[in-house]
């Protein structure tokens, strides 16, 4: 059977009958989107992997734990013959083409009657490519569509969005954006930036694009937040998608859902898209777990931005230094030995370790290790500036070999 033979078609297979036979990694890989779809899916096996039967346990599909028989496949609409048993196989599609049921072989693609494509999805646009069994180039086309679509190289006219999209854009490497938030970003009409968002994406926004600044530099110039909020409802208004770009996550410290108040009070739809939070992805990606098993089962992230005795801090450092797990400190840096001081008082151990991480996933970031006496001196002799994470914990003594 060559490519030039399948009739790429989309099945309805809400309410219908699936058997998929066989419950290998191949199954646990189709399943998904099986369920996706709505299809009623019976998978017939006697064994599946921990993942196929989770999804048995949770009452997504029906598990049969024996061997196929024949008459497995009565009423059934659609087919996947995924054992690894050629000869299984071939008795599964034999069955299903006596029934007029198409039928999928995972082993062996042009004996079936039916091919699986390389599909992937773009809001709300499902792509599909088949390659005449070449999977790799059906993959790689597939990859290659659907990032130009994120991209916007390929013009997609589905409506645009409404509102205003609060996106979460990671620590700051472009890379570490979620593929909802790049391709929303892709479609604004006015991003609202902040300074520790992923800045290199700007230079990928088509030329009609406004960007307005809502750089805060740490006790120097800001833009205020009811300028931002201003800003996003004014543009909004004028029927325009504007897309907050955000560091990290918008609501870790980063007044998201004052924003999103904002916008509701004004009747403006907001859409909240998450990100990698800063104070778990940039220890991460320095090399330090925020928990590790048997040495933390608690992780606090903790604003820095007043200190411990400031009459308007809200946090109860004697609580948080009684805790034995993790503690991440954001917007700490200025007071980095204040907190350790805070700490200490409060039955830390002076010589708990703390990995410090200045500008975390770029290409200036710098991380100090220090112990909880020494931050305050360490840091100022370091130079360490905002933007950092500071970790406070025996997870910030761990290293990999």
């Amino acid at each position: 059977m060559h490519a030039e033979q399948h009739y790429l078609v989309g099945l309805d297979l809400a309410g219908r009958r699936v058997v998929v036979v066989g419950g290998g990694t191949v199954a646990q890989r189709r399943l998904p989107r099986l369920v996706a779809s709505g299809a009623v899916v019976d998978v017939v096996s006697p064994e599946v992997t921990p993942a196929v039967q989770g999804m048995a346990d949770s009452g997504e599909i029906t598990w049969w734990e024996r061997s196929y028989a024949s008459d497995d496949l009565d009423g059934a609409w659609y087919v996947l013959a995924c054992t690894s048993d050629t000869a299984v196989n071939a008795r599964i599609a034999a069955d299903a083409e006596s029934r007029r049921v198409f039928c999928v072989r995972a082993d062996v693609a042009v004996e079936g009657t039916a091919v699986t494509p390389a599909v992937g999805e773009h809001d709300g646009l499902l792509v599909g490519v088949l390659a005449g069994g070449e999977h790799r180039r059906s993959a790689a086309v597939r990859d290659g569509l659907l990032s130009a679509l994120h991209e916007g190289a390929v013009a997609d006219h589905h409506e645009k969005p409404s509102g205003v999209a609060l996106v979460g854009g990671g620590p700051g490497d472009p890379d570490l954006i979620t593929v909802r938030g790049r391709r929303l970003l892709s479609r604004a009409d006015v991003v609202v930036a902040d300074r520790l968002g992923p800045r290199d994406l700007l230079d990928e926004l088509a030329p009609h694009v406004e960007v307005i600044d809502a750089a805060k530099i740490p006790y120097g110039r800001a833009a205020t937040q009811d300028f931002i909020n201003a800003s996003l409802i004014e543009h909004a208004r004028r029927g325009k998608f504007v897309v907050r770009l955000k560091g990290g996550d918008p609501y870790v410290f980063g007044r998201g859902f004052e924003e999103l108040l904002a916008c509701a009070e004004a009747g403006v739809p907001v859409t909240v898209v998450p990100g990698v939070t800063s104070a778990f992805g940039v220890p991460a990606l320095a090399g330090v777990p925020v928990t590790h098993r048997g040495v933390a089962h608690e992780v606090v992230v903790v604003s820095g931005h007043v200190a411990p005795d400031d009459e308007r801090s809200m946090v109860d450092w004697p609580a948080l230094a009684a805790l034995r797990g993790t503690i991440v400190l954001m917007m700490a840096v200025e007071r980095a030995g204040a907190f350790a001081t805070a700490l200490i008082d409060g039955g830390r151990p002076a010589d708990t370790p703390v990995t410090v991480v200045q500008e975390g996933s770029t290409r200036t970031e710098r991380v100090l290790r220090s112990t909880l006496d020494s931050l305050g001196a360490d840091v100022v002799a370091e130079g360490i500036r905002p933007p950092a994470i500071i970790v406070v914990g025996p997870v910030a003594g761990l290293a990999p070999r």
